[in-house]
């Protein structure tokens, strides 16, 4: 039997529509909580040495002038094998005093884990050996004079011509630029500004005198994070934050819907007649 027959069951009418208007608010609400999950999913916001926006199409424009020496590698290992950790994806522009695209926009951040090795000590096989970086492919070849606006321009290039949604770029360097470049980099930057494109810079122990000219010709927006030497130990975890507000909504949400079913259990009734 799946009903109860009684004869004043009109009268429990506005009790039913009462439920179902309840049901239906209930039922909003875990719709809602569910989209606010996919919306979550997909905007990760997950920070790194340098914080980005959510699903940002990320341009690394690396450093790699004679002015990076070997006492900076090691800041340039920590930077590259944090952003490898990052579960995001990047293009690699490497500049001396002209710039090349390594990897194109999209390539997963795990691709960059390969060119930490060049910029790691390796750990020392005896004693009275001083251990050495690895000889890297650009030192002899590539590696020169420092024009930090070729790199900043074939990023700002790359954007225009893949059409790049969410862009944003994220310079490494010791900003130790050649004077003869500024009047370009200046411009590349105010392009930057421009264009609304975000601007991340890590410094790779630079001066007091360079940090504070990049630092006012970037903006206020645009603080410089010190790339942080490698040390023993665990290495510093990239986290994304976690969505408090959705899971309060969603407990929230089925607290209500736990609590109403065993309130108001499901009552069904038929129409009959009086005896």
């Amino acid at each position: 039997m799946t009903s109860i027959p009684l004869a004043d069951a009109p009268a429990l009418r506005p009790f039913a529509r009462r439920t179902q208007a309840v049901r239906a608010v209930l039922l909003l609400a875990l719709v809602g909580a569910v989209t606010a999950a996919a919306l979550v999913s997909r905007h990760t916001h997950t920070q790194t040495i340098v914080p980005l926006p959510g699903n940002a199409n990320a341009i690394l424009v690396l450093d790699l002038s004679a002015s990076i020496s070997s006492d900076t590698y090691s800041r340039i290992g920590a930077t590259l094998s944090s952003l490898a950790r990052s579960h995001q994806r990047f293009g690699l522009v490497l500049f001396s005093d002209q710039a090349y695209e390594a990897m194109p926009p999209g390539t997963p951040a795990a691709d960059l884990a390969p060119l930490v090795r060049y910029f790691t000590l390796p750990p020392q096989r005896g004693p009275g050996t001083a251990p050495t970086f690895p000889a890297n492919p650009w030192t002899n070849v590539f590696s020169a004079g420092t024009a930090i606006s070729s790199g900043l321009e074939l990023a700002h290039a790359v954007i225009g011509q893949d059409g790049l949604r969410r862009p944003a770029v994220v310079l490494v360097s010791d900003l130790d630029d050649d004077p003869q470049d500024v009047p370009r980099l200046t411009a590349i930057v105010l392009a930057y500004r421009r264009d609304h494109i975000p601007l991340r810079i890590v410094g790779l122990n630079p001066s007091s005198d360079n940090a504070a000219f990049f630092q006012r010709l970037a903006g206020p927006a645009t603080p410089i994070v010190q790339a942080g030497l490698q040390a023993p130990g665990p290495q510093p975890r990239n986290h994304t934050p976690f969505p408090w507000t959705l899971v309060t909504v969603a407990l929230l949400a089925a607290a209500a819907l736990a609590a109403h079913e065993l309130w108001g259990p499901r009552l069904e009734w038929r129409t009959g007649a009086a005896p």
